[in-house]
């Protein structure tokens, strides 16, 4: 008798540190209009800025399980490499929940305005996912005044084309 009480102790500590191990994605629906998620910075091979907290909605998340589906680092434009005025249309990103198309307009060289031409909008959930996402990646577009954007946590696909198609559009204004 005393081993199978030494063997149940066991195999309760043992469930009981697995448990508590375990971690949850930070993957949670949107509820009553409260944002739930933080941003994620996007992955780049140019130094890491300090990460900027702020709440957003998530239900688009990638699965983390999924390596291959890491997302695409993309490069600003050469330094010193001025932007012509103008508005420029970049290229069309097809994710899994749709195309996604940008237009960026630049004057006195800086951005000045980011319009998405296309969003992920064939079903109900992209399209709420992309209304909530497009003045967010406009925002940091803006403010980041480059592709080098912050991904949006339960928008991924949607924020990692975004910024792949606005990265085209920048090419474009770069090369005049």
């Amino acid at each position: 008798m005393p081993k199978r009480g030494a063997v149940a102790l066991a195999l309760t500590t043992l469930a009981l540190v697995l448990l508590f191990a375990f971690k949850t994605p930070d993957v949670a629906p949107i509820a009553a209009g409260r944002n739930t998620a933080l941003v994620q910075p996007a992955a780049s091979s140019a130094p890491a800025a300090t990460p900027k907290p702020a709440t957003v909605p998530v239900s688009e998340a990638r699965p983390a399980a999924n390596p291959s589906a890491a997302p695409v680092a993309t490069a600003a434009p050469a330094a010193g490499t001025a932007l012509a005025n103008g508005t420029d249309t970049g290229s069309v990103v097809q994710t899994r929940f749709g195309p996604v198309q940008v237009q960026v307009t630049i004057a006195g060289g800086k951005i000045t305005d980011v319009t998405a031409l296309q969003l992920p909008n064939d079903r109900q959930r992209s399209a709420e996912i992309s209304q909530i996402a497009e003045p967010m990646l406009r925002s940091e577009a803006l403010t980041a005044q480059s592709a080098q954007i912050d991904l949006i946590s339960g928008a991924t696909y949607t924020s990692d084309a975004y910024a792949q198609s606005l990265q085209s559009a920048l090419d474009q204004a770069a090369h005049g």
